[in-house]
Formats: structure tokens, C-alpha cells, sequence
């Protein structure tokens, strides 16, 4: 059972609704994803006039609980602002906060992110911040008053899996109780299964799924990867070797002579 801040779900995948060929393809991705939480974007579905409306419903239909997100926001106050906008239309007070810096890779602006996650934190929302693998920041966003962390493995869409994988297992050991969803870069199955076998708590995803040929059948093999990752971190897996173990004991073999 995975907590994240008050809520208790079974599923450790977070799925994006972005992208996806039409609403049927999202629908099915969702069900076969197990998925009991998704990420809208309230700037992308109000930018579209009455099917905005249409989609709504039909996440309300899906029975799955939304993350409304800051995606496309530059600034702190545009962030604060989208937040706002979407506690009232979603009724939520959950919000996964990005603050954009950099145009090309879509880093967060990890200043900026700390600033708005103070101030969204202060009027009672419930923060999940897209930030980096940087531990620095990461205690500034803990001290802002975020109980989640959401760093990413490579940039947004670039599905390149992790590219710092020291970098990540370092994060996961130095917040061994905070709730630790990798978010942004996933490519493929084998990324997440990897990411939870360092022992992260869930993975967030939208473009592996929303681009691949098939996104229903994706985003089960993701949800199967996810729980697989999540099996073998339970199992405690061998550390690597630098030379080879006979796995066939030696003692009590024949002789011949």
C-alpha cells in the first residue's frame, strides 16, 4: 500500500493524461494501468473550450483520483496561480507543482519551484513538486512543507530511463521516509523496474504510454514492471560481483582419478 500524504493506494503508477490518440485510448490505458491516480494539466484541457469539459468527464467516469498539475508554468506566480485555478475546478487541494527554467529541457527551475512550493504549502495545499536529484533542494522543499518528492531520471518526454543512477540511489538513501515518486524520463518498462528496484516508491509516466503504438497494452506492461521492480527491491537482490561465484557447490563432487 503506497501514502501519499493522507491517501492510501494500492497501484505505484501514476499516470499522465497527455497526448494520447483519443479519449477511448486514454480510457483503456487507464483501466489496463490499474492506475488510481492521474495528472491533468488545467492550462492544456481549459485551452480547449468544451471538449475541456468532455474530458473531465470522463475522468470522473474512470473513478480515479486526479493530481491537477502546473505544467507549462514559467514562473512562480503563474504556478501559484494555475494551482489556485485548478483546487477550484478539480476540488482538490493535491497539486503537482512545476516551475519550468530551462526552455530546451524543460528542467525545473529549482529556486522558483521552493518559493511557490512555500507559498502553495501556506494556504493548504498538498505538494508534489517535479524537482531534480538535487539533495540540496530537496531539504528546501521539505522544509517548504512538501511531504512528497518527485525528482526526475532524465528530462521531461526523453525517455532515456536513468541517466544518474548513483545520483538517484543516493536520493532514495538519504530520504528513507519520505514518499519518492520518480517522475519525467521514463522511456520503457525496464526503466521503472529498474528505478524501483532502487527502491523509489512509484513511478509518474505519460509519454511512454500516450506514444507508444499500442498505449493500452504499454501501460500494463508498465503497471506489471512497476510491481515487479517493487518484488525484487522487497527481495533484497544481489549486490554485483567483480568475479565470478560457482553457483553449484564444489564440496562432495566426484573424483576421478
Amino acid at each position: 500500500m503506497l501514502k501519499l500524504y493522507d491517501v492510501e493506494v494500492h497501484s505505484r503508477l501514476l499516470l499522465g493524461t497527455a497526448r494520447y490518440p483519443s479519449p477511448a485510448v486514454l480510457a483503456e490505458a487507464v483501466r489496463r494501468s490499474k492506475a488510481e491516480i492521474v495528472t491533468v494539466s488545467l492550462r492544456r484541457e481549459a485551452a480547449g473550450g468544451k471538449a475541456g469539459g468532455a474530458f473531465f468527464e470522463l475522468i470522473r467516469e474512470l473513478g480515479v483520483r486526479v493530481l491537477p498539475n502546473t505544467a507549462g508554468c514559467h514562473s512562480v506566480q503563474e504556478a501559484v496561480l494555475t494551482a489556485k485555478m485548478a483546487r477550484e475546478v478539480f476540488g482538490t487541494d493535491w497539486i503537482k507543482l512545476e516551475v519550468i527554467g530551462h526552455h530546451d529541457t524543460l528542467q525545473p527551475d529549482v529556486f522558483g519551484l521552493v518559493e511557490a512550493a512555500g507559498i502553495l504549502t501556506g494556504e493548504g495545499f498538498q505538494v508534489f513538486p517535479y524537482t531534480t536529484d538535487d539533495l540540496v533542494v530537496a531539504e528546501r522543499l521539505l522544509d517548504a512543507g512538501c511531504r512528497v518528492l518527485m525528482p526526475w531520471c532524465a528530462p521531461i518526454g526523453s525517455a532515456m530511463g536513468p541517466v544518474n543512477p548513483m545520483a538517484l540511489r543516493a536520493f532514495r538513501a538519504h530520504f528513507p521516509d519520505v514518499p519518492l515518486v520518480v517522475d519525467a524520463g521514463i522511456g520503457r518498462p525496464s526503466h521503472a523496474a529498474a528505478v524501483m528496484e532502487y527502491g523509489y516508491d512509484a513511478v509518474l509516466l505519460n509519454t511512454a504510454v500516450a506514444g507508444a503504438g499500442d498505449p493500452a497494452a504499454m501501460a500494463e506492461a508498465f503497471a506489471l514492471a512497476i510491481d515487479a521492480g517493487r518484488l525484487a527491491y522487497g527481495a533484497v537482490p544481489l549486490e554485483p560481483r567483480d568475479m565470478a561465484v560457482p553457483s553449484t557447490p564444489v564440496i562432495g563432487k566426484a573424483v576421478f582419478s
